[in-house]
C-alpha cells in the first residue's frame, strides 16, 4: 500500500486560504489510486505541503469531516472514509481552480463529439459563429463506476481545434481550456437549477424517468469578453447538494 500523497496547489490569496485547501485536498482524495493508503499525513506535514498554518489547516480538515470525506481520531490520526463517495457537494465560491478540484476524482468517457449548429438556447452567447464544438461526457463514481453526472459543452470552434478529446478523459474542460488550449479565462458564470429528467439524461443517469436532477449551466468568458464555452451539466438529484459561501470582508 502506497502512502497517500496530496496534489500540490498554487493558493490565490484573494480567497479564504483553508477553503483552497480543502477543495485540493478532497480533489487528491477522490482521485487517490486504489492501492493508496487510507491514513492521511499529519496536520503539521500537510500543513508544511499547502505552506499554510497549522491552524487553517485544522480548519480544512474540518470541513472535509463535515462533508464526511474523512474521520479525525484522537492519537490515532486522521483517515478517509472509504465510502466518502457516496455524497458529493459542490460549493461554489470564485475560483477557477475550485472549480477544477472539485470535477476532479470522477471516471470520465467521452460520449461524442463534433461540429453542430449553434443550439437555439445558445444563440445569445455565440451570435458571431453559425456553428459550435460540442463535447458530451458521463462521469461515473471511480470505485462503483455508478453515473454521477453527464455534461454537454459547447466550444467556439476557434477554439475546439486544439483539443484532443482524450484530454477531457482526464482534465475538466475548464482546465483543457486554460493549461492546454491557452485561453485566458476572466471569469465563469454559474447557474444551478432544478429540473426533471427527460429520457436521455434518466438513461445516462440510471435514474427513473422526471425523478429530480440538478442542472448546472456554467458560461466561460475570455479576457475579450467572448464566450469560449457553455457548460451544461446534469447532476443525479440523490448524489449532490449546491452550497454558496458569502466571504463578509
Amino acid at each position: 500500500m502506497t502512502a497517500f500523497a496530496p496534489d500540490s496547489l498554487v493558493l490565490n490569496r484573494k480567497l479564504p486560504l483553508w477553503y483552497q485547501v480543502s477543495q485540493s485536498l478532497r480533489a487528491s482524495i477522490l482521485g487517490r489510486t486504489p492501492d493508496a493508503s487510507l491514513r492521511l499525513p499529519t496536520e503539521e506535514q500537510l500543513a508544511a505541503h499547502y505552506g499554510v498554518s497549522v491552524l487553517t489547516m485544522r480548519q480544512a480538515l474540518k470541513e472535509l469531516e463535515e462533508e464526511g470525506l474523512i474521520s479525525r481520531h484522537r492519537r490515532r490520526g486522521t483517515f478517509i472514509e472509504p465510502g466518502a463517495r457516496r455524497s458529493t457537494p459542490r460549493r461554489l465560491l470564485g475560483s477557477i481552480d475550485a472549480i477544477v478540484a472539485q470535477q476532479s476524482g470522477e471516471r470520465t468517457t467521452v460520449l461524442g463529439h463534433g461540429p453542430e449548429p449553434v443550439p437555439g438556447d445558445l444563440a445569445e452567447y455565440f451570435p458571431d459563429v453559425a456553428e459550435v464544438a460540442t463535447y458530451r461526457r458521463l462521469r461515473s463514481d471511480g470505485e462503483s463506476d455508478e453515473p454521477t453526472n453527464w455534461a454537454e459543452n459547447a466550444v467556439r470552434p476557434e477554439f475546439a481545434a486544439a483539443i484532443d478529446p482524450a484530454d477531457l478523459e482526464r482534465w475538466p474542460m475548464t482546465k483543457v481550456l486554460r493549461d492546454v488550449v491557452g485561453v485566458r479565462i476572466s471569469r465563469i458564470t454559474d447557474t444551478v437549477e432544478a429540473r426533471l429528467a427527460d429520457p436521455e439524461t434518466a438513461e445516462l443517469l440510471r435514474v427513473p424517468l422526471l425523478s429530480p436532477i440538478l442542472h448546472y449551466t456554467g458560461v466561460t468568458y475570455a479576457e475579450d469578453g467572448r464566450v469560449v464555452d457553455v457548460a451544461r451539466i446534469r447532476y443525479r438529484g440523490d448524489r449532490f447538494s449546491f452550497t454558496v459561501t458569502v466571504e463578509a470582508h
